[in-house]
């Protein structure tokens, strides 16, 4: 029997605002034993996060412990102070943060930065120091680890700077790793190396493990057992194939529904007040094109190079019909964004063309296709709403604005009724258009990027990973909202995405990307339930999955 290495009693911890004190943790209660992995899983905003950071003392200047007790080895973590918090922050626990890139400092070498860490809880010179860090590289799988010791964080993709914080979190040996939420925006394949490397780690080191994710299979695939959270407590904690398969609590109910997985449908995913919601919508099947019907979009033979370089895509052609969905799926730097980017005319390509409703469009620059009157008919929607919604705009301009730009509308009575129109449309309350972005949550601001490039109704939607750091009750709402308007607007969906799952629910089509070249393509079910290349069965293969049973399906 394992010893009991961190015992959590009753924690509560408040945040100062200007509205006074909110609680965000709630009685939490739990205990993790030396060696054991696990998962902690809720929504953003259930406190998986503020767990974390209380009990590794991290919570910022306005965050307090106000009540419980955090016991590591026996020793009560909220009462250190000094040296002896020092030495447990790095040495006896450590943490692996959600953005690599800004965990990491930007203007030192990797190397550095992983001695830093080595430095501050060991006495050994610098050179010893730069020789653990290159070990440490070694041991976390990155390539030619000699070369990018004296790497910048920006020189390095997402997966490599999520290698070198793993590097930096057991550079001392920690008898507990809180990893919170390290896989996202990483594809399937890059998602599942560095997630069995952290396993391989942690079991070779008898380190123990709390894995915060909202990724419901990620915590079946890799945790012994999972601890449900919802608003800052506790509902539900027990084995993974017990959780998934006869969840008792409602929420966790709730949660196991809306996840994506190998033979989920785009209807399953709903919870009771969202079929009330979208019940004044009845979605109507998409009718099949008449025989003969050109297509809506043509690509062909795609390339586009930067700097002179290597190809980042290369000969990719395809057709679209109106009203079709096609997904783009591949690991990081195959090219699934370029390609949109390109089809959207965003960026120029290099070579090849490309047709939109019988019109060439490729030789039309980037930075003249605004003035195009084909502008309005192509649209996207961008991966991190807060990069791409203007902080200056509350919900109702960022709406309006393409009206205005694209589609010449002026302000007053019709403009008003049409951005209302809009949010209705995807599921915004009214009251939130005068809110500003930073006042909305993730799953509101995501409604109002896809209500903004639906307002000059386009017949071609284009999504470059619109649901990749929602948590999953809102990825179901918002993939059944997509789906609805694709059936009752006969809008084309070209679905940008590393989550196969959604792909094979909400695309007719999908198309495989590997270093820029198209490896395999086809209906969509198909493609994915018999992969015809290695490289699409290994991409199949790394997609985490829960296991649910038919318990689930009669509580629902």
């Amino acid at each position: 029997m394992s010893e009991e290495l961190l015992r959590i009693d009753d924690l509560h911890v408040s945040f100062s605002t200007r509205r006074g004190m909110v609680e965000a943790v709630r009685g939490v209660t739990l205990t993790v034993k030396a060696g054991e992995m696990l998962g902690l899983v809720g929504e953003s905003g259930s406190g998986k996060s503020v767990t974390g950071f209380a009990t590794t003392r991290l919570l910022d200047a306005a965050g307090r412990v106000t009540g419980g007790k955090i016991l590591f080895r026996g020793q009560d973590v909220t009462k250190l102070r000094g040296d002896d918090l020092r030495q447990l922050q790095g040495a006896a626990m450590s943490m692996i943060f959600q953005n690599p890139r800004a965990a990491l400092n930007p203007i030192r070498a990797i190397g550095l930065q992983i001695a830093d860490a080595i430095l501050t809880h060991k006495r050994i010179s610098k050179d010893a120091a730069r020789a653990e860090a290159l070990e440490l590289l070694r041991a976390v799988q990155i390539r030619d680890p000699e070369t990018r010791m004296n790497a910048y964080p920006h020189e390095l993709s997402g997966g490599m700077c999520q290698r070198v914080m793993i590097a930096i979190a057991i550079s001392c040996n920690p008898a507990l790793l809180i990893a919170d939420e390290p896989t996202t925006g990483l594809d399937v394949t890059t998602q599942k190396v560095v997630m069995d490397l952290l396993a391989d780690i942690a079991a070779a080191r008898g380190m123990a493990t709390i894995l915060i994710t909202h990724d419901l299979g990620l915590a079946a695939r890799y945790c012994r057992r999972i601890a449900v959270m919802e608003r800052g407590r506790i509902v539900e904690e027990a084995g993974p194939r017990t959780l998934f398969s006869t969840p008792q609590h409602a929420y966790t109910r709730r949660l196991v529904a809306a996840s994506p997985t190998a033979t989920s449908r785009i209807e399953d995913l709903v919870t009771e007040e969202e079929r009330e919601r979208q019940a004044t919508f009845v979605s109507k099947p998409r009718p099949e094109p008449a025989h003969g019907t050109p297509p809506l979009l043509q690509v062909r033979k795609l390339a586009k190079r930067f700097d002179q370089g290597s190809a980042a895509v290369a000969d990719f052609s395809m057709t679209m019909a109106g009203g079709e969905s096609v997904g783009l799926v591949g690991e990081s730097g195959s090219g699934k964004s370029t390609t949109s980017r390109m089809i959207c005319r965003l960026i120029d390509p290099s070579e090849g063309d490309i047709v939109f409703d019988g019109q060439s469009i490729g030789h039309v620059a980037s930075r003249d296709f605004h003035r195009s009157p084909l502008r309005k008919d192509i649209q996207m929607v961008f991966q991190d709403p807060n990069e791409s919604l203007n902080p200056r705009f509350t919900a109702f301009d960022c709406i309006a604005h393409p009206l205005m730009r694209l589609d010449g509308m002026r302000a007053g009575e019709a403009l008003r009724t049409r951005v209302e129109e809009c949010a209705e449309r995807v599921g915004l309350p009214l009251d939130l258009l005068p809110r500003f972005p930073h006042q909305l949550s993730g799953g509101q601001k995501a409604r109002v990027g896809i209500a903004r490039a639906i307002a000059c109704r386009p017949r071609l939607l284009v999504l470059d990973e619109p649901t990749a750091a929602l948590d999953v009750s809102v990825q179901a709402v918002v993939l059944q909202l997509l789906d609805r308007l694709r059936r009752e607007n006969d809008i084309a969906l070209l679905f940008v995405s590393h989550d196969l799952n959604v792909v094979r629910m909400l695309c007719d089509r999908t198309i495989v990307l590997r270093n820029g070249g198209i490896v395999e393509q086809g209906e969509s079910r198909a493609l994915f339930d018999n992969p015809k290349t290695d490289y699409t069965r290994k991409l199949v293969e790394a997609i985490p999955h829960i296991e649910t049973g038919p318990t689930l399906a009669a509580a629902l």
